[in-house]
């Protein structure tokens, strides 16, 4: 790709944008390389890697690269045979080492997403990990280059020594800062000179004290003095401290030779990282400008659907749709200055080049790109004062190097064609090079403002005229591309809307000659029916998306209830046919007892054959088709579907009370004013709901506005079959709302609850998987839940 067109359509500008989200070196450099390239199979592959970076920044945020410092220069050292790294270029190499341990896990993890990476996982997979090698500069170097304690057992033993030694002498100097020597201290301080621990004297004093005078101050009036009782111990911390140096030193070559046999690795993984940098970039630019992924043309056909000029903000720039290559591959656009003609020009050239970089286009989705060769542009004054060019002269100057270069897998931009001489001259001979230029069979877009090319582009196949749209009404262009018309001359409208005189505005139309009336005419109907055309499709192009979206929320809402009308009915004939099974149980007992009293009596008035009979029907209700309609037996079975915190009437003592929580045995436990009682369910009857009073259980499912529930459930602080009750009711809920995914909140504590909750999740054929949280989302305190 030449550069010159680089330069013309402002292509750096988007690299700069790019750079703003890097955070390594090497990824910068990634940047900095960066250009179109012309091959089918690359551009497809760059883009592909694009699509892989916007999925990773809308399913995780990004993949997490850390800001990194180029190692490169210290790996040429590393082939130095005795080199040994600093402790500052040893820390920029941990941070590599553990960025791709993290950037590995982080991967690992992401594969449990539903979405396939194509490109972005070749890349990983090709990351080489030194588990050994990382554990050993982590625990040896923090990030600031310090090396650690934890480097070696005698560094370590060493630093212990020097904290008690520099403790001793502190405590054995702090003595000269209190009492009746204090007195002849400048300050009550303890400083250092030299390394050495020492006191500010007043001067006069010096004998007073003895010892080693360090330092003066400028005035001459207080001496820094090392006191002769701690010589030998800051000899000491002296000697400590050389030994200190001595095995950092050490260290250090230890750890140089640890990563020299790894250099090319470290190399790989550094560019490897810095290409996974270059895919956030990408990524975080598209999110950034609203860009998509185009389709991509081996037949170099271009479709723009409301393409946007990138380096314009979005809620200024005027989105267009551009067709080329399929019916015509030239375009010319006619019509006065100041129209967006430039723009429109610019706006499919950059969007070419940032296409065939592997990035994404700001348009809408659908639209469609070719894969050039190259593109040329002629765009804006290119006076030279250097070559002693004319504007013409200049302009003509790079037409021939395009003419020159061009093959028929070319994109040519051409602005303002045969400008800046004799307008008859100057129409010709942009004629002449689009006929050029039409027969390379190559693309070519050209703006001019000369009428005689609006009658060339008519007769000619593969070329279409084209202009931007002008409200005559406002006298302000619209920036509205309109592909197939003309630009029409609209200096009489403009001069008459201004006010000029309407004699005036006569004449010079009587100088006008028909052809040109006519053809302005025509032009004008042609506009006002094409700004119709686009309202019109703008309009119903709204009504469609509102439309779709009303489809689709009452699609939504009938699978919700057609899912939740089947799991009703299924519990019903559930619990109806416990009803019967009880009833039957019941049954069973007294036809026992019957017989039981039919023995010890010795004679019955009860037949044999009526008390088979009565068990036989009772035995027939269990599948009766007809009990799921049965509303006397669904009002019976609603005042026993007792659930915690439900108000109650207790029969047998004629009381109201609340449910506090059901025992293993079937029955209940009820508050009965200040008395909390074990009643048996069969004794338990639902109250009247104007009886409710106000319930003292209260569960801590918070609702939302748009989806009715929260995808969070919080049962901490609940007892554990109140919990448990709570959780299937939710799992129930969450799986009809058509959440993928829930989140429960058991916390810590003992852990029985989490034990509670992992085994009923076991239990539940509808959940797919479930975890716990992440280690910055609570951890083991939360189980995140998916279901199938």
């Amino acid at each position: 790709m030449n550069k010159k067109v680089l330069e013309t359509l402002e292509y750096n500008k988007i690299k700069e944008q790019l750079s703003a989200f890097l955070t390594t070196d090497r990824g910068q450099a990634v940047v900095d390389q960066l250009t179109p390239s012309a091959d089918f199979n690359e551009v497809s592959r760059r883009l592909a890697e694009t699509e892989d970076g916007a999925n990773i920044v809308r399913l995780r945020g990004e993949i997490p690269v850390p800001k990194l410092t180029e190692i490169a220069p210290y790996m040429k050292r590393l082939r130095i045979e005795n080199a040994s790294l600093s402790g500052t270029e040893l820390a920029h190499i941990t941070k590599l080492l553990r960025a791709v341990k993290t950037i590995h896990d982080f991967f690992e993890d992401f594969q449990e997403e539903s979405v396939t990476l194509t490109v972005v996982s070749q890349t990983v997979d090709q990351l080489t990990l030194m588990p050994e090698i990382t554990k050993r500069m982590m625990q040896s170097i923090d990030d600031d280059g310090r090396i650690l304690d934890d480097a070696s057992a005698e560094l370590r033993a060493i630093r212990r020594t020097i904290v008690r030694t520099q403790n001793d002498i502190r405590s054995r100097m702090g003595k000269y800062l209190k009492g009746a020597d204090a007195k002849y201290l400048t300050e009550s301080i303890i400083t250092m000179r030299d390394d050495r621990f020492v006191i500010p004297i007043r001067a006069e004093y010096k004998q007073h004290f003895g010892g080693i005078v360090h330092d003066q101050s400028a005035s001459g009036q207080t001496l820094y003095v090392e006191p002769s009782n701690v010589v030998e111990m800051n000899n000491q911390l002296r000697r400590d401290q050389l030994a200190e140096r001595a095995e950092e030193r050490r260290i250090l070559a230890e750890l140089t030779d640890l990563l020299r046999p790894s250099r090319h690795e470290l190399l790989a993984n550094m560019n490897l990282v810095g290409r996974l940098d270059f895919v956030n970039a990408k990524a975080k630019l598209a999110h950034q400008l609203g860009a998509v992924l185009p389709e991509v043309s081996q037949e170099n056909i271009v479709n723009l659907r409301q393409a946007r000029h990138p380096l314009i903000a979005r809620e200024k720039v005027v989105a267009n749709d551009i067709q080329l290559g399929k019916d015509y591959n030239t375009i010319i656009i006619t019509g006065p200055n100041t129209g967006g003609k430039t723009i429109t020009l610019k706006t499919v050239g950059l969007l070419q080049l940032m296409g065939q970089s592997g990035l994404f286009i700001t348009a809408n989705e659908e639209s469609q790109i070719g894969v050039f060769d190259d593109v040329f542009a002629d765009i804006g004054d290119d006076q030279s004062i250097e070559a002693n060019l004319s504007t013409f002269s200049s302009h003509m100057d790079n037409i021939i190097s395009i003419l020159n270069k061009l093959t028929s897998r070319s994109l040519v931009l051409l602005d303002e064609l045969g400008a800046g001489t004799d307008p008859k001259e100057g129409a010709a001979l942009a004629m002449a090079i689009i006929d050029a230029i039409h027969q390379r069979k190559c693309e070519l877009i050209a703006t001019t403002h000369y009428p005689e090319l609006k009658a060339y582009a008519y007769n000619r196949p593969g070329i279409i005229n084209a202009s931007m749209e002008f409200d005559v009404e406002t006298l302000q262009p619209t920036y509205r591309f309109l592909m197939g018309i003309p630009g029409q001359s609209n200096a009489l409208n403009i001069a008459s809307k201004l006010g000029l005189s309407p004699k005036i505005i006569e004449q010079a139309r009587a100088f006008t000659d028909s052809e040109n009336q006519d053809i302005n005419n025509m032009i004008a109907e042609l506009t006002a029916q094409t700004k119709r055309a686009h309202d019109e499709a703008d309009q119903l192009d709204q009504e469609l998306t509102e439309s779709t979206k009303l489809h689709t929320a009452l699609q939504d809402k009938f699978d919700q209830y057609q899912n939740q009308k089947d799991r009703l009915l299924e519990r019903a004939r559930e619990q109806a046919n416990q009803v019967v099974a009880e009833a039957k149980k019941r049954a069973d007992q007294i036809i026992a007892d019957l017989h039981k009293k039919q023995r010890l009596v010795g004679k019955s008035t009860i037949k044999e054959n009526e008390l088979i009979d009565a068990k036989g029907a009772l035995n027939q209700l269990e599948v009766a088709p007809s009990l799921k309609k049965n509303k006397v037996l669904r009002k019976e079975k609603a005042k026993h579907d007792f659930h915690p915190g439900d108000d109650v009437m207790v029969k047998s003592y004629g009381q109201q009370g609340t449910l506090i929580r059901q025992e293993k045995n079937g029955s209940w436990e009820v508050q009965l004013g200040i008395l909390k009682m074990q009643i048996d369910e069969n004794d338990l009857e639902k109250a009247a709901p104007e009886k409710k009073a106000k319930q003292t259980y209260q569960t801590r499912v918070s609702r939302t506005r748009s989806s009715g529930m929260s995808p969070t459930l919080d049962l901490r602080g609940h007892r554990y079959e109140e919990a448990m009750y709570e959780l299937d009711r939710y799992i129930d809920s969450a799986l009809l709302a058509g959440y993928p995914s829930v989140t429960i909140i058991h916390g810590k504590g003992t852990g029985a609850l989490r034990k509670g909750v992992n085994e009923y999740l076991k239990s539940n054929p509808r959940v797919k998987s479930f975890g716990y949280s992440a280690p910055n989302a609570g951890g083991d305190g939360s189980t995140v839940v998916k279901f199938k």
